[in-house]
């Protein structure tokens, strides 16, 4: 019902508005907005040469079963046979109960896949994951949880709008992320994509990105100019702009009153006064009672009251 009486839908993504049509909307009603994000706390970040870590890979966001961390910590396994120095860094809340005990289940998981390897050749003397929060000593701010890695992973199975993939790009970061919600829509080319719960590929494309810093630059460089042009407060408040001047052209005209310099004042009258029927008072004659002090006066400085205009629109 909702589709049927509005006058334009904007989805806020293709694959919202692929739901939508199936759900019944009119596709001619249809209008993708993208949302819009405030970049200026990425722009330092995303203006500054990269001098991340080149083997450390970094996933920001909120910790629960829907981001997949199983599947990435075992990509990460597999990344680590042929890279002993590459490093992983969890940066996130867990969100709720189930996030916690989820977070929980992740610990436990990094410790078995790399016990501590203070032996060997390759000795880092810790483990090569680390769960962190925003606000930390490394981490102070988002911005600088995208910055502390070479590549920025997203390993979810459900996402609708991935906010953090746009937070990475805004920040030039290359990034490697699986085939759910929006995504593909969203990188555009300027990252890598692979089938989600898979860790063997999601293992090959961060360490292709690893193995390559030209490329990595490359794609972050192209990934920020992507998010500047499509996912800013500014295009949002401009499409919605011109979707708001569309719908008004085809609004029904209405009465104005008008200024002492003869110009319109467009909301001087007040949605009530198109009301239909006698408003003013159950059985009451269209002259009985004026109107209130904001519709007293029409057009022509002739009386106007509610009732009588909303006669006049009949």
């Amino acid at each position: 019902e909702v589709y049927r009486q509005a006058a334009c839908v904007t989805p806020g993504n293709a694959h919202a508005r692929r739901w939508q049509e199936r759900c019944g909307a009119d596709r001619a009603k249809l209008r993708t907005v993208y949302p819009g994000m405030e970049t200026s706390r990425f722009a330092e970040v995303g203006d500054s040469p990269d001098t991340a870590d080149p083997h450390t890979l970094v996933w920001v966001g909120r910790v629960e079963p829907a981001k997949d961390l199983v599947s990435l910590l075992h990509a990460f396994a597999e990344i680590r046979k042929g890279e002993p120095r590459t490093r992983l860094r969890i940066i996130g809340a867990p969100s709720g109960e189930e996030g916690r005990a989820y977070l929980g289940h992740c610990r436990m998981l990094a410790a078995q896949l790399f016990p501590d390897e203070a032996d060997g050749p390759h000795a880092v003397g810790d483990n090569p994951v680390s769960f962190e929060e925003i606000g930390g000593p490394e981490s102070a701010t988002l911005a600088e949880a995208y910055a502390a890695g070479a590549v920025v992973v997203l390993s979810s199975v459900v996402e609708g709008f991935p906010v953090g993939l746009v937070e990475a790009m805004l920040c030039g970061r290359a990034t490697v992320s699986t085939d759910v919600g929006a995504v593909v829509e969203v990188i555009g080319g300027t990252g890598l994509v692979v089938p989600p719960r898979n860790p063997r590929a999601l293992a090959d494309a961060c360490a292709a990105l690893l193995h390559d810093p030209e490329r990595r630059a490359r794609l972050g460089a192209a990934a920020r100019a992507r998010a500047l042009e499509l996912f800013t407060v500014e295009q949002n408040v401009t499409a919605f702009h011109g979707i708001y001047l569309e719908l008004v052209s085809q609004a029904p005209m209405r009465r104005f009153l008008f200024d002492d310099d003869g110009d319109p004042r467009p909301f001087a009258v007040p949605p009530e006064a198109c009301l239909p029927g006698l408003w003013t008072g159950p059985g009451a004659p269209v002259t009985a009672r004026p109107g209130p002090a904001w519709a007293a006066t029409g057009p022509q400085g002739r009386d106007a009251s509610p009732v009588a205009a909303t006669e006049g629109a009949r």
